[in-house]
C-alpha cells in the first residue's frame, strides 16, 4: 500500500497549529515530511500532528544548521512554515535564498502583506475581521469561539494545500517553484461565497440568530433533550421538514410557512418543549431511517462507537490513542497503515547522511 502523495518530499519548520496539521495530512497520504526541530525530545504517541513524520534537528543559529536546512528544502522542492513574515529570509532560507525550484508555502493569520501582517494573533482575532464570527453564536450574548477550525485550519490549513498543490501542478508547466501566502484571513472570505450571495440578495440579515443558517430558523438549529443531551435539526427542504414535522409530532400545517420568519421565534420555542419531553436515545430511534436530516450531538468519547463512524472506521487507534483516520479515501491509493510519532531528531543522523550522500560529500 502507499498512498496518492508517495514520492513526494517535504519539509516542514517546526511550529503550532495549521501548519503542522498540513505536514501531517500530506504524510498520511504518503509524502515524505521531513521536520526541521529545534532540540530532540523522546517520542510522544499523543502527539497526532507528528504522526507519520521525520524529524531531524538543526541548530538554525548556526551556518552549518542553516547550510543543511537549505539543501535539505532545495532537495525536497516544497517548505511550509508558520512563522512571521521575514523570519525565514533572517534564517537565510527565504525565497531568495532557495533554488529556483522550491515552493515556499507560507501559513499565517493576517498575510505576508497589510498592516496587521507583523503582529501576533490567534483563529478568533482572523475570524473577527472576516465577518463569519459576527454571525456565529446567539442574539443575546458575545460571538463563541469556534474552537479554532475555522481560520486555523479551514481558512489557514487546507488553502495551504491547495495552494502546495497549486504549486506543484504549476511547476510541472515552468519548471519553477513559488511563494503560497495562505493568509488565515483570505482562506476563511473565500469560504464565504453562499454567505457572500446572501448579502448580495439582500436575503441575510446583520443580525445574529435571525437567518436560516445562523440558529434563527426553527429547523436549522441544535434542541436540548430531555436527557440534558442535544439534537441537531437540519431539515431546509420543505420535504425533509415535512419529515421532520411528522416524526416529531408538530403542527403540519408549519410546512406551508416554513420560511416565513415572523414565525420563527414562537415554533423555536415549540420546538425546545417538544424536543425536551425525550431523551436523545429516544429521539436517534424516532428519527434512524429518515431524511428528516436530524442526528444527535455526540461527545468526543462517543464517536468512535456510533454505528455510522463505526462502520466508516473514521476513529481509528494507534496505541491506545484514538485518533481520525487519514482522509480522504482513495479506491488505489490506499496510504500505508497509520504509525505513531518518532522521537523528535530520531532521524537526524539518517537524514544528514542522506544529504551528504547526494551532496557527494
Amino acid at each position: 500500500m502507499s498512498g496518492p502523495l508517495k514520492g513526494m518530499q517535504v519539509v516542514e519548520m517546526v511550529g503550532l497549529g495549521p501548519a503542522p496539521l498540513a505536514g501531517q495530512l500530506l504524510a498520511d497520504l504518503g509524502a515524505d515530511v521531513i521536520v526541521i526541530d529545534r532540540a530532540h525530545a523522546p517520542a510522544d504517541k499523543t502527539d497526532v500532528n507528528r504522526r507519520g513524520k521525520r524529524s531531524v534537528v538543526l541548530d538554525l543559529k548556526t551556518e552549518e544548521g542553516r547550510q543543511a536546512a537549505r539543501a535539505l528544502i532545495n532537495a525536497s522542492g516544497i517548505v511550509i512554515e508558520g512563522f512571521r513574515p521575514g523570519v525565514m529570509e533572517r534564517l537565510g532560507l527565504g525565497p531568495d535564498d532557495l533554488d529556483d525550484h522550491v515552493i515556499l508555502g507560507r501559513i499565517t493569520g493576517w498575510g505576508q502583506t497589510g498592516p496587521l501582517s507583523k503582529f501576533a494573533g490567534h483563529d478568533i482575532n482572523y475570524l473577527g475581521l472576516t465577518g463569519a464570527l459576527a454571525a456565529m453564536g446567539t442574539a443575546n450574548a458575545p460571538p463563541p469561539p469556534p474552537l479554532n477550525l475555522v481560520a486555523d485550519y479551514g481558512g489557514g490549513t487546507m488553502f495551504l494545500l491547495l495552494g502546495i498543490m497549486a504549486a506543484v501542478y504549476e511547476r510541472h508547466t515552468s519548471g519553477k517553484g513559488q511563494v503560497v501566502d495562505a493568509a488565515m484571513v483570505d482562506g476563511v472570505s473565500a469560504m464565504m461565497g453562499l454567505i457572500h450571495t446572501f448579502l448580495a440578495r439582500d436575503q441575510w440579515s446583520s443580525f445574529r440568530q435571525n437567518n436560516v443558517l445562523d440558529g434563527g430558523a426553527p429547523f436549522y438549529r441544535c434542541y436540548r433533550t430531555s436527557d440534558n443531551l442535544f439534537m441537531t435539526v437540519g431539515s431546509i427542504e420543505p420535504q425533509f421538514h415535512a419529515l421532520l414535522l411528522e416524526k416529531a409530532g408538530l403542527p403540519a400545517e408549519h410546512g406551508a410557512s416554513q420560511f416565513d420568519q415572523t414565525s420563527w421565534h414562537a415554533r423555536s420555542a415549540q420546538y425546545e418543549e417538544v424536543f425536551a419531553a425525550r431523551t436523545q436515545a429516544e429521539w436517534v430511534e424516532i428519527f434512524e431511517g429518515t431524511d428528516a436530516c436530524v442526528a444527535p450531538v455526540l461527545a468526543f468519547e462517543n464517536v468512535a462507537s456510533h454505528p455510522h463512524m463505526a462502520s466508516r472506521e473514521v476513529m481509528i487507534d494507534v496505541n491506545g490513542v484514538s485518533q481520525a483516520a487519514p482522509a480522504p479515501r482513495f479506491s488505489r491509493s490506499v496510504p500505508e497503515p497509520v504509525k505513531s510519532p518518532a522521537a523528535v531528531g530520531g532521524d537526524t543522523e539518517e537524514i544528514l547522511a542522506s544529504l551528504k550522500a547526494s551532496s557527494g560529500g
